[in-house]
């Protein structure tokens, strides 16, 4: 059964921020409360209050929501109106489907001057003789009832037949108060049977049990074995038959015939949580412990598994020398919700409890990898440096080499070559000169050279040696 609370009330308060002594709006529909409390000293400032389809039995605790303009409290228990005279803003009051019998009660909304609205549809009141009548009469600032507009033709005809109409009424309600007075009695009784019978249950369910557990108590040891293999088998077998004893006592109670009263309101819902209850033991008792899934095998072998069902990419960065792991993780989950343990040859990642494990190709290093999130995507980047092998920029393989002390003083020679090459000259200035800078060669005048002379030679038959002539330069 519901009670209002004050976390009730702040959980059904979100759009106010969950304050609720400055809360205009109110809905508690649907919520099993079978007192109305609270809600006048909590919220003073309630305009509208929702409070249908629940199992309140009287009207109380509202007088001091002043500003209060529209209660709602149909589908309850109420049998008579009152306490509503403090309510001095109400304008409009729905009663439907209730218990109303006592129609003489709606005299007491004549104080509520602003009153413009009421509904009285499905109360036992409604079926009254003259009750439409009454209810104009009574109520001369009543504008609508039940939906439909009071003309004014219709209210002078309610007040000059108002003196007839309130006797009818009144030995109408005599009569439905002594009738409801036996329906009462009537389900006091029923529900007396009904603890007599489930005390008896009770008994009866304790005294198998005692028995069971002696008769297991002085068992031998040897038979220990037989009755723990035969005890789930008894225990399915009684599951069975209590839900079948349970099925035929629902359908027992719902074929029943049974007049509409509070009291058989409540019956209903005592059987409906007690139906449920029963369903919560059987699925307990039928709930299965779900086995840890298996990552490392008994002979110590790791095992791929994507249990939160994820998409990962892994690849070899071989000019870093590493493995990297790229785990698309939902991009807007906590980092908190995440665990990541690297070991030698595999990797895992707890994601909200659920394992991501993955065997890597090679060896790595678990306490240099390194983790993070990318701020784009929120993708999950593991970084695994490998174990013992030389970062180089190209791909080929070095081949062994045996060492021989030739081969080292050459290796040796050749290294000094280059770090030769990389010294600088000690015989040449630490400093440029920068006189000679634009000046590093002397450029002659170009002169025009002339073309070589053919000399004949002695044996060219035109050649003549002139001596007077003098030698060419």
């Amino acid at each position: 059964m519901g009670r209002i609370t004050e976390d009730l009330i702040r959980r059904n308060a979100e759009h106010n921020d969950c304050i609720i002594f400055s809360l205009e709006e109110l809905s508690l529909h649907q919520q099993e409360i079978e007192r109305l409390e609270h809600i006048d000293r909590w919220c003073r400032d309630l305009k509208i209050l929702y409070l249908q389809n629940n199992l309140i039995g009287k009207i109380e605790n509202v007088s001091k929501l002043k500003k209060l303009e529209y209660l709602n409290l149909a589908l309850n228990n109420i049998e008579k109106i009152e306490n509503l005279e403090g309510c001095e803003g109400l304008t409009k009051l729905d009663l439907t489907v209730n218990f109303i019998g006592e129609l003489s009660s709606v005299k007491t909304l004549q104080h509520n001057i602003h009153l413009k609205e009421l509904f009285l549809m499905g109360n036992p009141c409604a079926d009254f003789d003259g009750y439409r009548q009454f209810v104009v009469a009574a109520l001369q600032q009543l504008k609508w009832l039940d939906g439909k507009e009071i003309e004014r033709s219709e209210r002078i005809q309610a007040l000059q037949d108002f003196p007839v109409v309130e006797q009818q009424i009144r030995e109408q309600e005599k009569a439905y108060c002594l009738k409801r007075a036996k329906d009462k009695e009537e389900a006091q009784r029923k529900l007396q049977e009904e603890e007599n019978k489930g005390e008896r249950e009770g008994r009866h369910t304790g005294f198998d049990g005692r028995w069971y557990t002696d008769i297991s108590a002085t068992l031998p040891s040897s038979e220990g074995s037989k009755d723990d293999v035969q005890a789930p088998e008894i225990q399915e077998e009684e599951c069975k038959k209590k839900k079948l004893d349970s099925g035929e006592d629902d359908l027992e109670f719902w074929n029943k015939p049974s007049l509409y009263t509070p009291e058989s309101r409540l019956e209903t819902l005592r059987h409906m949580e007690k139906q449920r209850k029963d369903q919560e033991k059987l699925s307990e008792k039928k709930k299965k412990v779900k086995p840890p899934r298996v990552l490392i095998c008994e002979d110590g072998r790791a095992l791929n598994v994507n249990e939160p069902k994820l998409d990962f990419s892994l690849r070899d960065d071989e000019k870093r020398n590493q493995i990297v792991l790229d785990l698309a993780v939902y991009r807007y989950m906590d980092t908190s919700l995440i665990d990541v343990d690297v070991q030698p040859t595999y990797v895992r990642v707890m994601v909200k409890g659920k394992p991501f494990q993955l065997v890597l190709p090679a060896e790595v290093k678990p306490d240099s990898s390194s983790a993070k999130r990318a701020q784009t995507t929120g993708h999950l980047v593991v970084y695994m440096p490998k174990v013992g092998e030389i970062i180089t920029g190209c791909q080929g393989t070095s081949k062994p080499v045996k060492s021989t002390p030739d081969s080292s003083r050459e290796k040796t020679n050749k290294r000094s070559q280059q770090m030769e090459r990389l010294e600088v000259d000690p015989s040449k200035h630490a400093f440029p000169d920068v006189a000679n800078i634009v000046q590093a060669k002397k450029h002659t005048p170009r002169r025009v050279q002339a073309e070589p002379k053919i000399i004949p030679s002695e044996e060219d038959p035109d050649f003549e040696d002139n001596p007077e002539v003098p030698p060419l330069i």
